[in-house]
């Protein structure tokens, strides 16, 4: 996941929320999660690539929309980042803390 942005990473883990969600409600739950309106210009570009990358499949709906879901590589993507996260805090959990300065 280090190639991608942070914005498309949040991407990845609000389409593995919401299942097979439309163009619209990932903007929506962005827009939530961000505090504020996410675009057009910034989603949709974003969305056709990860779905070029191989972590999201874009499914047309019908003439004005589509619906998109996680890959199985998009899933593995996002356990692996997991999985890195939970060490990077077991790690930090076992170092003993630091001594006072005086």
């Amino acid at each position: 996941m280090d190639d991608l942005t942070a914005f498309q990473r949040d991407t990845l883990y609000t389409v593995a929320s919401l299942g097979e969600p439309y163009g619209l409600a990932i903007r929506d739950e962005l827009s939530e999660y961000y505090g504020t309106e996410v675009n057009h210009g910034r989603l949709y570009p974003n969305l056709d690539e990860l779905a070029e990358r191989g972590y999201l499949d874009k499914r047309r709906h019908d003439e004005r929309k589509n619906t998109y879901s996680l890959t199985e590589q998009g899933r593995d993507l996002i356990v692996e980042r997991h999985e890195w996260e939970a060490d990077c805090i077991l790690q930090r959990s076992r170092r003993p803390a630091p001594e006072p300065t005086a």
